[in-house]
Formats: C-alpha cells, structure tokens, sequence
C-alpha cells in the first residue's frame, strides 16, 4: 500500500463530473489497483473520490491520470508532495462474519429459492482475485449469478459486490454474471445504489429461514 499526502487538486470524468479544488489530502494506493482521496475533516470514513480495480496509472511529477476499461478518468493534480511512503501489508485473512451473518449465509446455501425461485447452489465463498465471492448459483435459465449476503445492507456491501462481479465477467465460462444482494435489512441508500448498478437486492426474514432450519429431519 502507497500512502502520499499532497496539496492537489482531483478531476473525475465517467459517469458525471466532478472535481475538488486544491487541498492538502491524502492519496491511497493499494495493491489491488483502487486509488483513493481522503480528507481529513467533515469526520466521513469514506473517500471524497475514488477509482476501484483495475486501473491504469500514468504517473508524472506534475499530475496522476488513472483511467479504467469502463471509460473513467480520474486526474491528480500535484501542487506539492508533503509525505511519500510505502508499506506491503501482505494477504489479508479477509472479514470474519459474525454468528448470524455466517448462520444467514449457510441456510441460504441449503435455500436458495428462499432468494429468487429456480435458485441453485454452485459453490459458497467462489474465490476471485480480490476475495471470495459469499455463494454463486445459477437461477432457472442457467445463468450464473452472484450473492453478496450482509446482516446489515449498506452501500459497501453494494460496492463489494461490485467489484466481484467485474472480475466474474471477465471470465468467459461465466458471464454474464448478474449479481444479487442480500441482507436482513437494507438501507435506502443501498438500494439506490444496487438498482444503479443494476443489482438486484432481496431482504430475508432471519427467523422465518430458522423456521425452515428446524422442519428439516436430520440424523444428527
């Protein structure tokens, strides 16, 4: 991970335009491609602007141009480098889900109509190159399709899902791949965001699924 804190301006062209007049700011690059603009008021987590993987960098002394497959540009411009440094962080174990978050995602493995009718298992936690995917299936005309499953829905985890189904659809035994995402509850904001991106979203009753859990006759 590369960690720069400059005075600079951003300009970003796609899907609309936006730009930040020059501040001191700091600038994330990490392993994976994703650049990221951070401020250091307003209290907000999240970046004022930032470009997901995978990315192309051109990198002068004067600006930084990344640009992606999807036609978006986003430009740096360096007034002045204050701070400059790199760490390797190295593979990173992933998120551990909590209880029900993990017991959502296995009886939704064993149910997957109980998310859209004609659902069939593939294979929970399908790796890809930036982590596993939470369950692939393919839906009654055979297509594959993607779940993300959050005990909470917010806008990470339609970000999340996002970005695993870019990589999906590059490959070609799989595409096209829709993606679903799934919680207990999901925010207004999340669901903006999913019909945005044209992911579809189902909100699942916990209970309800235990109800189902608890009819099934097992010998242990």
């Amino acid at each position: 991970m590369r960690l720069v804190i400059a005075s600079c301006s951003v300009d970003y062209k796609g899907r609309l335009q936006a730009s930040l007049p020059t501040a001191k700011r700091l600038i994330i690059v990490k392993a994976d491609g994703c650049v990221a603009i951070h401020a250091d008021t307003r209290g907000a987590y999240k970046p004022l602007m930032w470009m997901n993987a995978p990315n192309r960098v051109v990198e002068t002394n004067e600006s930084w141009v990344i640009s992606n497959p999807k036609g978006e540009h986003l430009q740096i411009t360096i007034a002045e480098i204050l701070f400059d440094t790199s760490f390797d962080l190295g593979e990173d174990p992933g998120l551990q889900k909590d209880g029900v978050e993990a017991h959502l995602q296995i009886l939704l493995a064993d149910n997957p109509e109980e998310i859209e009718e004609g659902l069939s298992l593939t294979r929970r936690e399908f790796p890809t190159d930036i982590g596993p995917v939470d369950m692939l299936c393919r839906d009654g005309d055979g297509n594959a399709v993607a779940i993300e499953i959050k005990r909470r829905g917010g806008i990470d985890g339609v970000e999340q899902l996002t970005r695993y189904l870019d990589y999906l659809n590059r490959d070609p035994k799989l595409r096209p791949v829709r993606g679903i995402f799934v919680a207990q509850e999901i925010t207004p904001q999340a669901k903006t965001l999913a019909k945005d991106r044209e992911i579809g979203f189902v909100e699942i009753d916990y209970e309800e699924l235990q109800g189902i859990e608890s009819n099934i006759l097992r010998l242990f």
